[in-house]
């Protein structure tokens, strides 16, 4: 069946809805029943971060050293936690997902992988969140929100609470980097707010080129002796290793976050 400018080749229904599996132009995609793609995949390279915004959620490497604890709500086809398996062979990583269907689909379509270090959990990822900062039994020093639906972000991850619930579960020097959708640009601007006042402004913003997806990283505590030039130096040396572009990621930071970058990143 052709579908979404290319040809279906696996779908499955749910309580929460259809999911799609779509091959078109050598890029594989996860659709659930609508044109967003939840996942591509370049078929000839699967284990490269084909999706830009896939990319950018990777722009915390500049900041941080290797993680060993990460923390994901929302897994789509396992691209983005294939990768973190492949590039840090010390990490630990837990999933959060709620649809059985889509760890599913993401062994068999986008070859994620058994691995012992990845803990996928079948769990409603927003409660076990604001459960487990209330008992504070975990700590993260990474913790990665991409939880989306068919029309937009996933209603529980919308509101202060959610992210204050992912402070208290960061390391002290932890990082948070959220998945924002903002083609809705009140709800936009609101999670901005909140992301704000939980982090002290301690964030900086990254738009996706040519989509609508911002990247926000959000810091526990603002980086340590961080300069300009170590940034750019940090940036070519990633970009040998991960093959993303990392320096244009530190030229949209300037643009974007003039005043919070200045703050963060020291000019000498």
């Amino acid at each position: 069946m052709y579908k979404y400018q290319g040809f279906l080749i696996h779908q499955c229904i749910d309580d929460l809805g259809v999911m799609e599996v779509v091959d078109s132009a050598g890029v594989r995609s996860l659709h659930f029943g609508t044109e967003p793609r939840q996942t591509s995949m370049c078929l000839a390279n699967p284990n490269r971060l084909h999706a830009a915004y896939s990319r950018a959620m990777c722009a915390w490497m500049l900041f941080a050293p290797t993680p060993k604890q990460v923390l994901m709500l929302g897994l789509g086809g396992g691209v983005v936690s294939k990768y973190f398996l492949q590039a840090f062979p010390n990490c630990q990583i837990t999933v959060l997902e709620y649809r059985q269907q889509v760890v599913k689909i993401a062994r068999n379509y986008f070859a994620l992988p058994l691995d012992q270090r990845l803990q996928i959990k079948l769990v409603d990822g927003v409660k076990y969140i604001h459960q487990q900062s209330k008992q504070q039994l975990e700590q993260h020093d990474l913790i990665i929100i991409d939880a989306f639906d068919d029309v937009g972000m996933a209603d529980g991850v919308t509101n202060i609470s959610f992210f204050d619930a992912c402070k208290n579960l960061l390391t002290p020097e932890g990082i948070l980097v959220v998945n924002l959708w903002c083609s809705d640009l009140n709800l936009y601007q609101q999670l901005c707010d909140y992301l704000n006042l939980i982090f002290q402004q301690q964030l900086l913003f990254l738009p996706t080129r040519m989509m609508d997806n911002v990247v926000v990283i959000a810091f526990n505590a603002a980086p340590k002796k961080i300069t300009s030039k170590l940034l750019n130096s940090t940036a070519k040396k990633l970009e040998c290793t991960h093959q993303i572009e990392f320096s244009a990621f530190i030229k949209d930071f300037k643009t974007h976050n003039k005043h919070s970058f200045k703050n963060l990143i020291l000019t000498s």
